[in-house]
């Protein structure tokens, strides 16, 4: 396997999200930028929900020594992140992670492609390493929390987990304001309660319930409910108005839309009426997640991308 390989399979998996990552009509800059930050941000999900194999090359490239788990794995990560703005490691670098010509107190370039494919994006845009680590953090809290309490608890989770790749959009396309990012963190935060109504079986088998335990006593649904085949009337209740909430916050967040133009606008387009899609077909299921998630056809995304466009230009 080529040191690249890991990073193409990373880099491969854009296609399953819910909204389209970088998509053609960006400029080429533009669209090898956004790809950099998603392949560190789906790098550290991987890791934190324990995706990447045992030993494997992902591992082997940040200098983890075998049988290390997710903890380990993302102190080696912020490590190789800290090469990224040629700041000291906070943890050691494996002897195998250094070239020949590197030495200790030397500054090293990343050891994984993917954060060496992060170096250009950062020093072009001068970024800074706080979203980053965000995202790093996020998942060393879903280590050690797997439920959570209330409602401002899991929007505090988001404010981590998904908020800063909205900001390093906004910082990435020259077009970041005050305004602008609250905008986006409520889109951010929306698309990312949509994945987890999405994978509310698949997190369970994580033992992680993103539902929130005030909701889940308030609609009467247990965990043993959640590990059904199929949801009873209360999941579906449940689902329902956490899908509401996160259709709620989408429409908080769609000025930002209207707030830019030419090819931003699209891209943006995108990522709102992939959350809309998304939570189209929630409803198209009848809330019913527990069998797998739901998904939007590519036809139903491109019309609701229409309708995000034409409310953009005041047409409706």
């Amino acid at each position: 396997m080529t040191p690249d390989a890991p990073a193409r399979t990373t880099l491969d998996k854009a296609t399953d999200e819910n909204f389209p990552v970088a998509p053609f009509f960006l400029p080429r800059a533009w669209r090898a930028d956004l790809m950099a930050v998603y392949g560190f941000a789906r790098l550290v999900d991987d890791i934190g929900d324990g995706d990447l194999a045992p030993g494997g090359a992902d591992a082997r490239l940040l200098g983890a020594r075998p049988g290390d788990g997710p903890h380990a794995l993302l102190d080696a990560l912020e490590a190789d992140l800290s090469r990224v703005f040629d700041e000291a490691p906070g943890t050691p670098v494996a002897p195998a992670a250094l070239g020949a010509s590197e030495a200790p107190g030397v500054p090293v370039a990343p050891a994984h492609p993917l954060l060496a494919a992060l170096r250009p994006t950062v020093r072009r845009h001068a970024l800074g390493p706080a979203p980053f680590r965000a995202l790093i953090e996020a998942n060393r809290q879903d280590q050690r929390v797997r439920r959570y309490a209330t409602h401002d608890d899991l929007l505090a989770y988001c404010e981590l987990s998904a908020n800063p790749v909205g900001r390093l959009v906004l910082a990435i396309s020259g077009t970041a304001t005050p305004e602008r990012t609250r905008h986006s963190d409520r889109i951010c935060t929306a698309l990312q309660i949509v994945e987890h109504l999405q994978d509310v079986a698949e997190d369970l088998r994580r033992d992680r319930i993103y539902l929130p335990a005030e909701d889940m006593a308030r609609f009467h649904v247990t965990e043993a409910d959640l590990a059904a085949p199929t949801a009873n009337a209360s999941v579906r209740a449940l689902v329902a108005y956490e899908a509401r909430r996160a259709r709620d916050l989408l429409d908080e967040g769609a000025p930002l839309v209207r707030s830019v133009h030419g090819r931003l606008r699209l891209l943006l387009t995108g990522f709102v009426a992939g959350g809309h899609a998304a939570l189209d077909a929630l409803r198209a299921a009848r809330y019913d997640v527990l069998p797998g998630p739901p998904r939007a056809s590519g036809h139903h995304l491109l019309r609701r991308a229409g309708a995000v466009w034409r409310a953009a230009r005041g047409e409706g």
